[in-house]
């Protein structure tokens, strides 16, 4: 069995790689099922209602999030009703969960869970809890009901990632980062049968910088000048992973990176 896991969605021209890109890469790939983080969708911070809604007109079965995923209070309801994860260790009575269960199109029963990292990550205001405290128990609570795991760490840094790899190796399918909006090219797939890559990437412009309009990043650089990012417009990409696994154990077998860009 084979799923896709594509970084992070950062706005209109991610959206546009997903729309016109994913179906392609799915039918090329033989892809049974599709994990998206859309983390930046709505203009490079969060989901909103109605971007939700557009994404999921695409093949995807699941989306994943990270710190700017409270930016927009209309999602909230979705969390209810469609398949979308906030991370799991935040602390709060929030709406939302940080893990689900789905099943793909081979009937196969696949686990999801999305955690975020704490070292260097902006909150936005609220307690998050270490990964390395929660993750057990949702791979526990997961494990009940199948064995075919895939954990979404969003986190800034690699010796994050690479740390809850050696803490969970063994233990899911596959631990795969995002955030940094740029792909690695670690991705191993470990004795233990765990893939693994501390980036997807970025699904969006990559004329930019992480995403960003170049030049108001780079005044904003120069001069201190803290005028509103912009979202960058060219050289937009579908970044992420193909895996390989026995839906039956679990195991990892490969793990390949994936990088399309959209052509105009």
């Amino acid at each position: 069995m084979k799923i896709l896991c594509i970084g992070d969605v950062f706005g209109k021209p991610g959206r546009r790689a997903i729309s016109t890109l994913l179906p392609k890469i799915i039918a090329e790939e033989g892809i049974d099922f599709v994990i998206v983080n859309g983390e930046n969708a709505a203009g490079g911070k969060g989901i909103t209602d109605k971007i939700a809604e557009e994404l999921f007109k695409s093949p995807i079965d699941v989306i994943t999030a990270g710190n700017h995923i409270w930016e927009h209070d209309s999602l909230h309801p979705y969390f209810s009703t469609h398949q979308i994860l906030r991370p799991l260790n935040v602390v709060g009575h929030l709406p939302g969960r940080g893990w689900l269960v789905a099943t793909a199109k081979n009937k196969a029963r696949i686990g999801v869970i999305c955690v975020q990292g704490n070292i260097f990550m902006d909150d936005k205001g609220r307690k998050v809890e270490s990964p390395f405290k929660r993750i057990k128990e949702a791979i526990a609570e997961v494990r009940n009901i199948t064995t075919n795991i895939f954990v979404d760490l969003h986190a800034e840094t690699t010796s994050e990632k690479r740390a809850m790899l050696h803490f969970i190796d063994g233990e899911v399918t596959a631990l795969v980062g995002t955030h940094t909006h740029v792909q690695t090219s670690d991705e191993e797939v470990s004795l233990k049968g765990t893939a693994y890559i501390t980036d997807l990437g970025m699904t969006g412009p990559h004329d930019s910088v992480i995403g960003l309009d170049k030049d108001v990043a780079i005044k904003r650089i120069l001069t201190g000048d803290r005028r509103p990012y912009e979202v960058a417009k060219g050289g937009a990409r579908i970044e992420g992973v193909a895996i390989c696994f026995d839906e039956t154990s679990g195991r990892a077998s490969a793990i390949k990176r994936i990088r399309v860009p959209l052509v105009p």
